[in-house]
C-alpha cells in the first residue's frame, strides 16, 4: 500500500517534499496474513517485542505509516466497514476535502488474503462462498463469491483547485452518502433492499443530477442467491 501511495502522488504530479497543502490519508485493510505467519514462527517472534511486530502489520496503522513514511501532514483515517472500506474511504476522504481539513486526499483500500501462490478455500452449502471458483454475480447459475488480492488508491482534490492547478483529472465525485442496514432484515450478513434504496437516494440528491441520467450502475454484485436478488431490486 506504501509503494501504490507512492506511485499515486506520483501519477498525480505531487511530491510530499515540495507541495505546499495538507495530504490527508483514507485507508482500510483486511487483516494481515503476513502478521500471522510473523507470530507463528517464535524465532521472529522472540526477537522483537508484541508492540513492533503490531506497529508494522496491524491494520489500524496503515495509513499512519503512509503518513509518516511520506511525511504527510493532512488527518490520517484506518477505516474498516468490511466490503465497503474502500468506497467509504473515498466517501470520508471527499468530505475532509470539502471541510478544508486537507488539500489533497489520498483514499483506497488494500486486501492480500494470503502469501501463498495457491491456496483455496473450504465450501459450504448454502454459505457464501462459491463452490467451484467462479463468481456469476446477477445470473441464474450465481451460487456464491471468491475473495482475491488487490490494492486501489485513488489521489482526490477539490474540483476548483484541481482545474486552477491544471492537473489531469479522470473523474469528478459529484456526491456520495453513507448509511447502514440496521437491523430489520434477514440476517446480519443480508442486505436491505430499503436502507440500500435510501442510501442511493441520498448520493443522487447531494449530487444534483437526475436518477434517469444515470447511465452506469457499478455493484456490489455476490453472486449469491441471497444477495443479488436484493441488489437488483
Amino acid at each position: 500500500f506504501l509503494e501504490c501511495a507512492c506511485a499515486a502522488l506520483e501519477n498525480a504530479g505531487y511530491a510530499p517534499q515540495t507541495f505546499c497543502g495538507s495530504i490527508g490519508v483514507y485507508a482500510g485493510s483486511t487483516i494481515s496474513n503476513y502478521l500471522f505467519n510473523i507470530y507463528s514462527n517464535s524465532n521472529i517472534r522472540e526477537s522483537v517485542s508484541g508492540v513492533e511486530i503490531s506497529l508494522g502489520n496491524h491494520p489500524d496503522y496503515l495509513p499512519m505509516r503512509v503518513s509518516f513514511k511520506l511525511n504527510l501532514t493532512g488527518p490520517s483515517y484506518a477505516i474498516q466497514t468490511s466490503c465497503s472500506t474502500s468506497l467509504v474511504a473515498v466517501h470520508v476522504a471527499c468530505q475532509s476535502l470539502l471541510n478544508y481539513e486537507c488539500d489533497i486526499a489520498l483514499a483506497g483500500g488494500i486486501s492480500i488474503l494470503d502469501m501463498q501462490p495457491k491456496s483455496g478455500y473450504l465450501y459450504q452449502e448454502d454459505g457464501v462462498l462459491s463452490p467451484d471458483g467462479h463468481c456469476r454475480a446477477f445470473d441464474a447459475k450465481a451460487k456464491g463469491t471468491i475473495f482475491g488480492s488487490g490494492v486501489g488508491i485513488v489521489v482526490l482534490k477539490r474540483l476548483k483547485d484541481a482545474l486552477a492547478d491544471g492537473d489531469s483529472i479522470h473523474a469528478v465525485i459529484k456526491g456520495s452518502a453513507v448509511n447502514n442496514d440496521g437491523s430489520l432484515k434477514a440476517g446480519f450478513t443480508a442486505p436491505s433492499v430499503e436502507r440500500q434504496a435510501d442510501v442511493i437516494a441520498e448520493a443522487i440528491a447531494a449530487a444534483g443530477v437526475e436518477a434517469d441520467t444515470i447511465t452506469y450502475v457499478e455493484t456490489h454484485g455476490t453472486g449469491t442467491p441471497l444477495g443479488d436478488p436484493i441488489e437488483i431490486k
